[in-house]
């Protein structure tokens, strides 16, 4: 039988196969076309997720005298911008503690246990704890505040490793306090109230009643004379309560340019010379000094405990020193809340401390750097 099925001419036949052929690169160009859009496209959304994190790290940039950023820690999740730190922390009229640590201070049983430790101690102060933001100056301090604290900040000065201790008026140490001088100043450009205290300063009572209402900025002093209006008065930068406005924002932008008026000097030395200044009295901004009955320290120490609010282990040399004092303090200050109400009115209970601390241990602060001796920041 003859088959009724066509064959295809072989003209036809081989007319497709040559379509087909043609038509192969073409698909292939396509397809290149879309594997370079796909990349391109997936480069830049890297690059826009990528963008907070150039941001953080380039935070303190908006501000011409600042050289600050945030650490690359790790886990990532764990850091967070001191915009978002300070919204967390902040009382509900804007107001937030901050303190400064490095490792040498961040060590397990040494100051920050102790400063942690008298909010907790200390009579209506363990609830200020919520407002405290711990600015660690480098990576294991921030470590270390992330296993004790709630709001933790990690700030890194360009050039400046402030890992080891700070001694007292060495180059390193001066770096520290101006770098302080300049976070605070940002800190008030946005707009929050400051109470800082240095982490040596023993939290007792809460010193909010005792602050002055009118004042733009109030310090604690080394020496206080009387008078909380006396320009005479010695005062200490390691704690202070400052107002953000336009005077007092002034006042710290004048109070860090002065440090190229005065080299060498600490920013304790030269808040003590530009107070007199005409350019301090033409910013208008209020000063007002805190009596030592208060706020007091090792150099004049607050003599009624029923009054302390706080102190400081200033006019001391060395870590160890430091610390042998602030323990003893610590714990001349539980003594005291153990005693009966009648008998914390009426006794005259003293401090033991200063011991190893003293004034005159920081006569020694023109020691070379290299000195093995040399001590560790006031």
């Amino acid at each position: 039988m003859l088959s009724h099925r066509r064959r295809l001419p072989a003209t036809l036949g081989s007319r497709d196969s040559s379509r087909a052929a043609d038509m192969l690169p073409e698909s292939v160009a396509l397809f290149r076309r879309f594997l370079f859009f796909l990349t391109v496209f997936l480069s830049c959304l890297l690059l826009y997720k990528n963008s907070d994190t150039l941001r953080l790290l380039h935070h303190f940039s908006s501000y011409p005298s600042a050289s600050f950023t945030a650490f690359n820690s790790s886990p990532v999740s764990e850091e967070r911008g001191i915009e978002e730190v300070l919204k967390d922390a902040a009382m509900e009229d804007g107001t937030v503690i901050l303190t400064t640590l490095n490792e040498a201070w961040a060590a397990p049983n040494s100051i920050v246990d102790l400063f942690l430790e008298s909010f907790r101690n200390g009579v209506g102060t363990h609830r200020l704890l919520n407002h405290l933001v711990i600015v660690a100056l480098d990576q294991k301090a921030y470590q270390r505040c992330l296993e004790v604290h709630t709001h933790c900040f990690a700030l890194l000065t360009e050039g400046v490793d402030f890992r080891k201790e700070a001694y007292f008026m060495t180059p390193q140490y001066l770096k520290m306090m101006w770098a302080r001088i300049d976070f605070l100043r940002s800190v008030l450009e946005m707009g929050y109230n400051f109470v800082f205290t240095d982490a040596d300063v023993m939290w007792f009572r809460n010193p909010f009643p005792r602050f002055y209402s009118d004042a733009d900025f109030q310090i604690a002093c080394d020496h206080f004379l009387g008078s909380s209006d006396d320009l005479q008065n010695r005062p200490n930068g390691g704690f202070n309560y400052v107002k953000s406005n336009n005077r007092s924002i002034e006042f710290y932008k004048y109070w860090y340019s002065s440090r190229e008026t005065y080299p060498g000097y600490h920013d304790q030395d030269v808040l003590n010379m530009i107070k007199f200044d005409p350019s301090t009295v033409n910013i208008g901004m209020k000063m007002k000094f805190l009596d030592t009955a208060y706020f007091g320290g090792f150099c004049e120490p607050s003599r009624d405990l029923n009054q302390v609010c706080t102190m400081h282990a200033n006019c001391c040399f060395g870590l160890d020193s430091k610390l042998h004092d602030l323990r003893i303090m610590v714990q001349d200050w539980k003594e005291f809340l153990s005693l009966p109400p009648s008998l914390k009115r009426t006794l005259i209970f003293p401090w033991a401390v200063p011991q190893n601390c003293s004034l005159d241990s920081l006569r020694r602060y023109d020691v070379p750097e290299s000195d093995p001796q040399h001590g560790l920041q006031e």
